[in-house]
């Protein structure tokens, strides 16, 4: 079922039309700045999509004995702002004003820590897969009211292969990036 939806706007640094989902994975942004949009993949397991595996991680919930894949997570902090599901869905899990653990070492233009300042977007999906064109037309909604919202031009939306190079591809090769930019 697809459920892509209207994007609405945003609402005391949430997206009305998102499911909240609260975490304790998050901090307070130093100085308020979101000039970024970082753009990521995950699945868990590694491949499988559905279910509550990436819910529980990002809410700190994550029964690490239930699949051997999820062992390496025993101990992992992270979560992102939004989860955009296969179906279209998003998750919220962390409002704009404060900072999402996604990023890890990384660097944009110079400044290093860009959880301080970005805005970190998970998509259900793999490095090496292909997306749900009900993922990309729910992404294109929701960075333009992120983008119109937080005055974030379209060319500071990135993969996290950008902000840390060598250690991280996704969105992956799968990522359709001349659709998006030219859908944005």
């Amino acid at each position: 079922m697809n459920h892509v939806m209207s994007v609405e706007g945003v609402y005391n640094h949430r997206l009305a039309s998102a499911v909240q989902v609260d975490t304790l994975h998050q901090s307070p942004r130093p100085t308020g700045e979101i000039s970024l949009i970082v753009l990521h993949c995950i699945s868990l397991p590694a491949g499988h999509f559905g279910g509550q595996y990436i819910r529980d991680l990002f809410t700190g919930e994550l029964d690490h004995d239930v699949h051997r894949d999820l062992v390496d997570l025993k101990g992992v902090k992270v979560s992102a702002h939004l989860l955009i599901c296969r179906d279209g869905s998003v998750l919220q899990f962390v409002p704009f004003d404060q900072s999402a653990w996604h990023a890890g070492a990384s660097e944009y233009e110079g400044r290093s820590q860009c959880n301080d300042f970005s805005i970190g977007i998970e998509l259900e999906g793999t490095d090496q897969g292909l997306y749900a064109s009900a993922q990309y037309e729910q992404l294109v909604q929701v960075v333009q009211v992120l983008s119109a919202t937080y005055d974030i031009p379209v060319d500071r939306v990135v993969g996290h292969s950008d902000i840390a190079p060598g250690r991280k591809t996704d969105p992956g090769t799968g990522f359709d990036w001349r659709w998006f930019k030219d859908a944005l």
